[in-house]
């Protein structure tokens, strides 16, 4: 009973410390306005009375136990018979579930074999086992027929493939109720009306001007003023690039700071500032990359040429 206390004590103190941890590292806004917390609180003072519960019940038991067999002892005592204690339920469940042979009976499951005196006994597999092994077989049995044989339940890429299905539904129709809002890097398109470009520069200027300086001549981050890119200059490359972000760089992923919207607004005025030949900008990094149309008239030349 002392140890079952002090594995729940330890438990529920375990509980507490990384509760704690988490709300030192996370914010202080982060934690007390999130609309989780109530439940989160809840589902915490509910594991808590259910362990005093167990605690209470799992000592009551023992005094019980305790009482009980003092009981019988006494009784014993005034009939002039030896008390002998009768094994627990569970000691019960055991010993039938495993099919233990007495001792006194292994002279009637010894084997004739003999290596070195070492006598061998001729016991059975334990009965849960073998029980075990039966289900085992009826259920390879029943996912056969149902997974295989008659498709009622999808195996898991057509599970993966539903899934799909229905995600590209749920943003078909995300999209046409709130056609900004479902902006991604495969639907994305290069923002040109004067408002959209003038708050992607404002963007830039609050979220990327840190490290790319304000004009893009880069600092910690790459130029963005000359034709070497380091992930593409299409649109839908640097869209993602803002988005995700790039792993092992300072570049952060912004998709949880900036609506869609604005990720497109600022991607697109970025393209705005190829070409403005900034003062002292960043020596290049990366490829030179060309915009379509212009690898398209190259491709023309070289077959006129030809």
């Amino acid at each position: 009973m002392k140890k079952l206390i002090s594995f729940f004590t330890a438990l529920l103190g375990l509980t507490i410390a990384s509760f704690a941890q988490a709300a030192a590292e996370a914010p202080a806004a982060s934690i007390w306005d999130d609309p989780m917390l109530t439940f989160y609180v809840a589902i915490g003072f509910i594991f808590v009375v259910f362990l005093l519960v167990l605690l209470v019940a799992g000592y009551m038991l023992q005094v019980i136990k305790v009482m009980t067999r003092q009981t019988a002892q006494e009784k014993s005592q005034k009939l002039g018979v030896a008390y002998k204690e009768e094994p627990s339920l569970w000691s019960k469940l055991w010993n039938k579930s495993n099919d233990f042979v007495p001792l006194e009976k292994e002279a009637d499951i010894m084997l004739d074999h003999n290596y070195d005196g070492i006598r061998e006994l001729d016991n059975h597999l334990p009965p849960w086992w073998k029980w075990l092994f039966y289900l085992s077989i009826v259920f390879s049995i029943v996912y056969m027929v149902f997974y295989h044989l008659t498709d009622t339940l999808p195996l898991p890429l057509q599970e993966y493939e539903n899934e799909l299905v229905v995600a590209q539904e749920q943003a078909r129709k995300l999209q046409a109720a709130n056609p900004v809002a479902a902006i991604d890097e495969t639907n994305v398109t290069v923002a040109t009306d004067a408002q959209a470009i003038a708050d992607g520069k404002q963007t830039f200027l609050n979220n990327c001007a840190s490290c790319h300086r304000k004009d893009g001549g880069g600092d910690i981050g790459p130029n963005l003023t000359d034709e070497y890119w380091k992930h593409g200059d299409d649109i839908k490359k640097i869209f993602t690039v803002v988005r995700h972000g790039v792993q092992g760089t300072n570049m952060i992923a912004w998709e949880g700071f900036i609506s869609p919207e604005k990720m497109q607004n600022v991607s697109s005025y970025i393209l705005t500032l190829r070409g403005t030949n900034p003062e002292n900008p960043k020596k290049p990094e990366g490829e030179i990359y060309k915009p379509a149309e212009e690898v398209k008239t190259d491709t023309v030349k070289v077959q006129t040429s030809l």
